[in-house]
C-alpha cells in the first residue's frame, strides 16, 4: 500500500478553503485513476501549543507502479491545477509504505 499524503496549514480564510477544497477539489481527487480511497482529517490540537496545520489528506494506492500511472494522469494534473489555484503555499506532499504489512 502506497499514500500520498498532503499535509495543509492553515488558510487565511478557513470558509473559503474548505468550500474550494471539499466542493471542487475532492470531486476532481477521486476521478484520479488507481485511487483506492481518500481519508481526510483535520487536525484537532497538538500536544503542545496550538497546530500550524489544518488538513491531512492520505490518498491510497496499491503499489508504487499504480501510484506512479495516477501521479502521471490527466486526472491528477487537473486536480493539482486546482488545487494550486487556492492553496498554493498550504500544502506539503510526501509518500509513505506501509510498515506494518
Amino acid at each position: 500500500m502506497v499514500k500520498l499524503i498532503a499535509l495543509y496549514r492553515k488558510p487565511a480564510d478557513p470558509a473559503a478553503f474548505d468550500q474550494a477544497y471539499f466542493e471542487t477539489h475532492i470531486p476532481l481527487v477521486k476521478k484520479i485513476p488507481h485511487l483506492n480511497r481518500v481519508e481526510i482529517s483535520r487536525i484537532t490540537g497538538a500536544p503542545r501549543g496550538e497546530p500550524e496545520f489544518y488538513l491531512i489528506a492520505e490518498l491510497y494506492f496499491d503499489n508504487k507502479t499504480e501510484t506512479d500511472a495516477a501521479m502521471a494522469s490527466p486526472e491528477n494534473a487537473a486536480a493539482g491545477k486546482n488545487l494550486m489555484g487556492f492553496a498554493r503555499g498550504l500544502v506539503t506532499f510526501m509518500f509513505a509504505e506501509s510498515a506494518s504489512e
